[in-house]
């Protein structure tokens, strides 16, 4: 039985020492070398936090081989590792220094001067001079033998609605749990490719790492300029041999949008799979008519259950206006549907999505307050504990039993004396030819839904006219406001704080 992630970067190592197992732009490492360098630098980490165990150390990373040696020196330390983005903003990052309090950060030579100037009262370890270190093979083992499943393995911050953000804290269990599932569930092996698109402050970005480190095989890190030259894209994934992405799905629609792949397509794809927002059918139906032969795969999952915990297999042709459903569990996992009484739903009924296993977070780094509101109580099995972890997504089984998504439950609004689902109305925006991209909110004051969109062909009128047969007029967007280029957040997704900052300041006309 796994316990501890460090067993697979063991095994594979072990197994094909001289196998590439992360490669970027400039460089690559063995597993043999990310062994050496990883438990190098642990024993650095060791003697310059005193021997600290299960204390939060901060890793500044970037698209890079270093940032993911970094993580498994942590993990060898017997500490859990914080990424923390260096392109995110000074004040952003002295909030979660606040929160987190760590005891150390490893950061690359070149970037010890960054570090000094918004860490300043924080132990500095050079990752060049670290992975030189000697490893200390009987203090390793001791270490080692004390982690158990429990131990927490990273914390990844997200925006939280005080505008302080939450570290949600993960443990080795859970992660092993993650990928136990995605490699049973779809067959990856050391065959398989794996290039890496989601930046690795991004909780999404584990289902590579540590699918690739299971599997013995290789991940590229594919380069921020080959999304930029989307030209590019193609030609990188064609020269590595890549079978298998887990993207966002903002990347996906990217890719569609500017028909990255009219003029080469990628060979060698088995895998696509995406998660993190609704993908529209009109996005995915481009991959599709140019992959029929790859296996596409919607993936749902919150931060707070270490990425995913459902999915679906794209086996059938879907409408351009059609919801994809984010299908069943996977294994180990329930997914449970309450309505406002907290009784199961029925039938089509709408419930919030909740759900129990071991994919659930230990909850919210020194917040206990907010752990206790999300990680709560089962009503259903209220004579013994068990928590489950409640989402704030709305959905609905089909007649299929597969769960459709259709909101957040603050996208649930009572307009003109009506019950709207804004994602319902995003839903079918999205899907006009014209359309790149849309969100809709709600202002309660003016009660008024307002639409954001980005497409240059596309104006209201041509918004009307596309879903007027699909909505009744109680759910057209009362104010619509066009972008040339929407807002993204750290996560990839399209920022709706901004937008809603921008709509309230009189920015958006």
């Amino acid at each position: 039985m796994t316990i501890n992630v460090l067993e697979y970067l063991e095994a594979s190592y072990y197994k094909n020492p001289g196998k590439i197992a992360f490669a970027d732009e400039k460089t690559q490492v063995t597993y043999e070398q990310l062994y050496n360098y990883a438990r190098n630098a642990s024993i650095a980490i060791n003697r310059i936090t005193n021997n600290a165990r299960r204390k939060p150390i901060v890793v500044f990373v970037d698209r890079n081989v270093q940032s993911l040696v970094s993580f498994m020196a942590v993990a060898y330390s017997g500490n859990f590792y914080v990424p923390i983005d260096m392109q995110m903003p000074a004040q952003r990052i002295d909030l979660i220094l606040q929160t987190l309090q760590p005891v150390a950060t490893v950061v690359p030579i070149a970037d010890l001067e960054f570090a000094g100037n918004v860490a300043p009262g924080v132990h500095k370890i050079i990752y060049e001079d670290a992975i030189s270190e000697q490893a200390d093979n009987t203090l390793l083992e001791e270490i080692q033998g004390k982690v158990i499943d429990s131990d927490p393995l990273y914390a990844t911050f997200t925006s939280g609605s005080t505008g302080i953000p939450k570290g949600v804290i993960t443990c080795q269990r859970s992660v092993v749990d993650m990928t136990e599932a995605l490699a049973y569930t779809f067959n990856f092996e050391s065959s398989h490719i794996f290039g890496n698109q989601n930046p690795f402050y991004f909780d999404a970005s584990i289902k590579d790492i540590y699918s690739t480190l299971k599997a013995g095989t290789t991940m590229y890190i594919v380069p921020k300029s080959c999304f930029v030259s989307i030209g590019t894209l193609s030609q990188y994934l064609n020269k590595h041999k890549i079978t298998s992405i887990l993207w966002s799905a903002a990347a996906i629609a990217l890719v569609a949008n500017l028909s990255a792949f009219d003029d080469e397509k990628p060979a060698y794809l088995k895998h696509v799979m995406f998660s993190g927002e609704v993908m529209h059918n009109k996005v995915l139906n481009y991959w599709r008519r140019l992959l029929p032969a790859t296996l596409f795969v919607n993936l749902y999952g919150p931060t707070e259950i270490t990425s995913v915990c459902t999915y679906y297999k794209i086996e059938k042709p879907f409408d351009d206006n059609e919801a994809l459903p984010i299908g069943i569990p996977f294994r180990n996992t329930e997914i449970i549907l309450l309505n406002e009484q907290n009784n199961l739903v029925s039938g089509d009924e709408i419930g919030e999505i909740c759900v129990r296993g071991c994919c659930l977070a230990l909850g919210y780094y020194n917040n206990d307050e907010k752990t206790k509101e999300a990680f709560c109580q089962n009503p259903l099995t209220p004579g013994f504990p068990e928590v489950i972890y409640r989402t704030g997504d709305l959905a609905r089984y089909n007649n299929e039993g597969q769960i459709m998504f259709l909101s957040r439950k603050d996208n649930q609004v009572k307009h003109m004396g009506q019950r709207v689902e804004l994602g319902e109305i995003e839903l079918l925006i999205n899907a006009l030819e014209a359309i790149d991209a849309s969100i809709c909110f709600y202002d309660h004051d003016r009660q008024k839904i307002v639409l954001v969109y980005q497409g240059q062909a596309a104006d209201k009128r041509y918004i009307v006219d596309g879903i007027k047969d699909k909505l009744p007029k109680y759910m057209y967007p009362n104010l619509m406001f066009r972008l040339d280029n929407m807002p993204y957040n750290l996560n990839g997704k399209i920022d709706r704080t901004v937008l809603k900052e921008w709509y309230h300041s009189g920015k958006l006309s």
